[in-house]
């Protein structure tokens, strides 16, 4: 798995989320690796992107198959793996077999008519702070471009989806309008809306049973479609990262 933390594109890191993702390795039996890219406003749009390009790249020059991999994320993390997605289409490379979206921040335009609704249930993430987030990273770019808001790019062709969102959060639209766009567009996408659930609740997973059977599920959507991406690499030489 490469998965890409959140953290609204400037807060966040391998650390901050390392629970969660142990979790999930545990859970799936997988290899995880989790890139510390660079976060604005030191490093703007496309520096995330870029970062996790590379990091993808560096797989497969390591050995392993994209037949192995499955890229995942939360909110920004999940808007990133699938700019990521995308942007590989464009470029004409091998994606990966399967792509997670936990509570996935898709739409930096902020138009989701539940950013209206959710605000006075959404514990954790306010509509304000991520329009001031998406400033500090989109570098002058139109928030509505598709690399920074792949809501609205073209979904075609891409791997398998797993999209995980709480009943009450923010950006419940975000995901549900990136199934429907998927579905139409023709690629495979499963939709979980977890009721009662807030942004990312999967983070707290020492407290809630719900994160642990979310979690559960993220490792069954691994196992149906990276049936080897426990198996080895080809080049195994042991590397620094």
């Amino acid at each position: 798995m490469l998965y890409l933390h959140g953290g609204g594109y400037v807060l966040g890191s391998p650390k901050s989320h390392r629970h969660m993702i142990a979790a999930l390795a545990l859970a799936a039996d997988a290899v995880v690796l989790v890139p510390d890219y660079r976060l604005a406003p030191e490093a703007v749009f496309p520096a995330a992107l870029d970062d996790a390009v590379a990091a993808y790249e560096w797989l497969l020059e390591r050995g392993w198959r994209p037949d192995q991999i499955a890229m995942a994320g939360d909110s920004a993390g999940g808007g990133l793996c699938l700019a990521t997605l995308l942007h590989l289409k464009d470029q004409g490379a091998a994606l990966p077999a399967a792509a997670i979206c936990i509570s996935p921040w898709t739409d930096m335009t902020v138009s989701g008519a539940s950013h209206q609704s959710k605000a006075d249930v959404d514990p954790m993430v306010k509509s304000a702070s991520l329009r001031h987030y998406g400033e500090l990273y989109c570098g002058g770019r139109a928030l509505d471009d598709p690399a920074l808001s792949p809501l609205f790019g073209d979904l075609s062709g891409l791997p398998p989806l797993l999209i995980q969102v709480g009943s009450d959060e923010i950006l419940l639209d975000d995901a549900r309008e990136l199934h429907l766009r998927a579905k139409a567009a023709g690629t495979d996408s499963t939709l979980e809306v977890w009721q009662g659930m807030f942004h990312v609740w999967h983070w707290f997973g020492h407290y809630l049973d719900e994160a642990a059977a979310a979690t559960g599920k993220i490792a069954d959507f691994m196992r149906r479609h990276c049936p080897a991406g426990r198996a080895a690499p080809v080049n195994e030489e042991p590397v620094d990262v």
